[in-house]
């Protein structure tokens, strides 16, 4: 059980006692030093029973023996004492001076330290109060090796950490003249050579890390000491660039007038201060997670995740600071009937926010600014109490030299606050004051991007006759600028609608301006009633000449609604994903040509594929299928296993499948997903071209009444007989070339469209005269029908009115 030398103010030998059998024994631990002072020291003692050893562990005070007193105590009791010194060796009693120094105080009594050595006149009055200061130290190791045995009452001498600081040196500082002496292993643990050691209390000071030179000044202004038997911990940076956790103890010495004369103390290596192999992991692990969570939420949750656990507390709560409240983030356990009152009365979220007028004691923590610890049985407030009622930890968390947040840390059971807790809680409230900063200028910067992108994108989807379309739009988390992705769903004519999707290279205000010109240039030739390819080649061609180097990718898909019959179109995109009715999922292959502005009179090839009712059409963005960490084949097989997996009848609840499982998200993610139910009736379709004659219009109504009767339209042939007179005078009077007509007749309307080769669009009047001869046909449109416009069609323009219809029997078309 013997160590290194040791030699400290005199002392030769070191042993140390520690409390067992529940108090009632002290057993010898650990015994380092010269052997040969006390030779044999008993393995047990019994606290009951009469030694140096017992006496000074009841008193809870130290005892000091001089060589005569010690002999003295051998004589009227010589079985509690080495054989060496009873029998008279060498080391006689007439040159051994000892002390029993009790470790520990009050519910927290360790053992007792036994020091000696060869001090004839016994031990100096400073050497005693050193040695004082070294035996708290003791007690301060022992108390923390006795926290890291869990169930034990004190350490046991097999431990493998020393109970006795062997690295260990004293100083005293002459307040009046500022000089000071320091032992030699004072300097050698600072790591300063005896020889520049000038006597100055300022070049020790220079020796410690900047942080820690607050707890230092304490030596030079003794009104700043912490209360007796407290310890100062500091590290310093060693000339070889190791950092080593230091402890020191001081004990003012005043004069006649009560006045400060000296500074007495001690500095002792301090490493079990240092944080273990453990904790330096978990602050490192939540180091990394914090790095890449990019919202006050996420940040909340690996905060509050990381300390539970390893603290063993029973509540951990982390908030936000506004004024006259606090805003609480995230919290563990989420339940509420685990809080206090003052909590759950203000619980209107997810999470409470508890004004802090209530939690006084909070406002003074904070105003403080450093980590504060309440034992248990403290007079706190309700509201913290019943967080903490065994312990209460309240961690300020700072960034940019101010307070950010606060983190809560509560124990129901009685719980001992140990240095290894406090480096963690430490460490952990700098990493997360710093997270909470980023994610709050990521937070605003999402939210100004997404504000940004979906102004650029449809507001709402347009109901489908024979189908259902949704969409997803997430921003990427990595980064703030604003993407390129984009969506729309364009109804067309004669039943068909576009769905299209694109990606505009990069994320940037660039971007973004390219996307928005791309959706409505496609758009405007999607309506104009261009076939799919020439949409995208003109969609190509206006952004080649463009001052752009950016280039876009784009997928375009044509479904008649009617039919089922689609017409896809890629350009430089992945390709659609269709599911069949039977759940068999799979790309649809289609070629394809280059992205959007790369080749002026590039071909863009059409595919033509047959839905039936029941499938599932999936469009989508790269930043669903592939990442850093997501190869896109991998991607794509995900996204084709949800498809095959969901229900195909909630088509929202499948694009929710598809996108929940993306975490944090390098790059933005678009889905267009389409359920194509078919159409309830096939509709009853007829043109006829008006020629430019003088009964134009009669024939144009006749043709009308036909048409209309033999598909059963009765109470609603007047109305339309009205509207086509109108239309088709409007053509005939205002443009040149050829007009058409054309009839549709679907399950529930009437549809009947006029083209011309005019591309201008009529336009209502706002007030027609009594005597005006013209000008009222539109007004009448208007007022005979549910609705009515005009779109440009290519070389000119159509224009449609729209009028309810049912059939007598109630039956559909067919």
């Amino acid at each position: 059980m013997s160590g290194p030398r040791f030699a400290f103010c005199g002392a030769e030998l070191a042993a140390v006692y520690v409390v067992a059998d529940q108090g009632r024994e002290l057993h010898l631990a650990e015994l380092t030093g010269n052997r040969g002072i006390l030779y044999g020291l008993p393995a047990i003692l019994a606290v009951g029973g009469h030694s140096p050893t017992a006496d000074a562990f009841r008193s809870g005070r130290p005892l000091w023996l001089t060589p005569r007193e010690l002999a003295t105590f051998i004589e009227r009791d010589p079985h509690h004492f080495p054989t060496q010194v009873r029998d008279g060796a060498p080391n006689s009693p007439a040159r051994i001076s000892l002390g029993a120094l009790p470790l520990g105080h009050g519910d927290h009594e360790l053992g007792c330290l036994i020091v000696a050595g060869e001090v004839g006149n016994g031990f100096s009055a400073d050497d005693r109060s050193l040695l004082e200061l070294y035996a708290d130290q003791v007690a301060a190791g022992l108390a923390s090796v006795a926290a890291r045995v869990p169930g034990r009452e004190a350490p046991q001498a097999h431990l493998s950490q020393s109970l006795v600081p062997h690295q260990g040196g004293a100083f005293i500082v002459d307040l009046g003249t500022g000089r000071m002496e320091a032992h030699a292993h004072v300097l050698e643990l600072l790591g300063l050579p005896p020889e520049q050691f000038d006597g100055q209390v300022e070049t020790l000071l220079a020796c410690a890390v900047p942080d820690d030179m607050p707890a230092l000044m304490a030596i030079v202004e003794p009104d700043r000491l912490v209360a007796a038997g407290q310890q100062l911990a500091f590290r310093i940076r060693r000339p070889n660039g190791e950092l080593r956790w230091l402890g020191l103890r001081c004990r003012v010495e005043v004069d006649s007038d009560g006045m400060p004369r000296r500074v007495l103390g001690v500095v002792a290596d301090a490493t079990y201060l240092r944080p273990s192999a453990d904790e330096v992991s978990l602050v490192q692990r939540l180091s990394a997670t914090l790095a890449g969570a990019a919202t006050i939420r996420e940040v909340s949750r690996l905060v509050v995740a990381s300390l539970r656990e390893p603290l063993g507390a029973s509540r951990v709560a982390i908030g936000e600071l506004e004024p006259e409240r606090l805003i609480v983030t995230a919290l563990d356990p989420p339940e509420p009937d685990a809080w206090p009152e003052v909590w759950r009365a203000e619980w209107r979220s997810e999470w409470p926010d508890a004004p802090l007028s209530d939690l006084p004691t909070l406002q003074g923590a904070l105003r403080g600014g450093h980590l504060s610890l309440w034992p248990p049985g403290a007079d706190l407030e309700p509201g913290l109490l019943g967080v903490g009622p065994g312990g209460l930890a309240v961690v300020p968390l700072p960034a940019d030299g101010r307070l950010v947040g606060v983190c809560l840390v509560g124990w129901d059971a009685e719980h001992r606050f140990g240095p290894e807790e406090r480096s963690l809680l430490t460490a952990t409230a700098g990493l997360a004051g710093q997270a909470l900063v980023r994610a709050h200028a990521l937070d605003a910067g999402h939210e100004l991007a997404t504000m940004l992108q979906r102004s650029l994108l449809p507001r709402k989807l347009p109901e489908l006759p024979g189908g259902v379309a949704v969409a997803r739009y997430l921003p990427a988390t990595a980064g703030l600028e604003v993407g390129g992705d984009w969506y729309d769903v364009i109804p067309l004519a004669d039943g068909h609608v576009a769905f299209v999707i694109g990606d505009v290279q990069g994320h940037s205000a660039g971007a973004a301006t390219i996307m928005g010109q791309m959706r409505t240039a496609v758009r405007a030739y999607a309506v104009e009633g261009h076939p799919p390819d020439v949409v995208v080649a003109r969609a190509n061609r206006l952004l080649v000449g463009m001052e752009t180097d950016l280039f876009a990718t784009c997928g375009y898909v044509d479904l008649d609604m009617e039919e089922g019959i689609a017409k896809v179109v890629r350009a430089g995109h992945l390709p659609p994903i269709l599911r069949r009715p039977d759940g068999v999922t799979e790309e649809m292959t289609v070629e394809g040509g280059p992205p959007l502005g790369v080749l002026a009179e590039a071909e863009y090839p059409m595919t033509e594929v047959g839905l039936v009712p029941g499938t599932l059409l999936v469009l989508l963005t790269d930043g669903l299928v592939e990442s850093a960490r997501l190869p896109l084949e991998e991607g794509m097989r995900r996204v084709c296993g949800v498809l095959a997996a969901a229900n195909p009848v909630d088509a929202g609840g499948v694009a929710d499948e598809l996108v929940v499982g993306v975490g944090r998200r390098d790059d933005d993610v678009a889905l267009l997903l389409l359920r194509y139910d078919g159409a309830r009736g096939r509709p009853m379709r007829t043109h006829w071209t008006v020629w430019r004659v003088p009964n134009a219009v009669l024939h144009a109504r006749r043709f009308t009444t036909r048409t209309l009767r033999s598909w059963g339209v009765e109470e609603e042939l007047d109305s339309a007989l009205l509207v086509v007179s109108e239309l088709v005078t409007n053509a005939i009077a205002h443009t040149q070339g050829e007009v058409g007509m054309d009839l549709t007749l679907s399950a529930d309307r009437l549809r009947i469209a006029v083209n011309d080769a005019s591309p201008r669009s009529p336009v209502k009047p706002v007030w027609v005269s009594w005597e005006s001869t013209g000008g009222r046909g539109l007004l009448i449109v208007e007022a005979t029908t549910a609705a009515w416009g005009s779109v440009p069609l290519s070389g000119g323009k159509q224009v449609w009115a729209e009028i309810p219809w049912r059939r007598a029997d109630g039956g559909n078309t067919g």
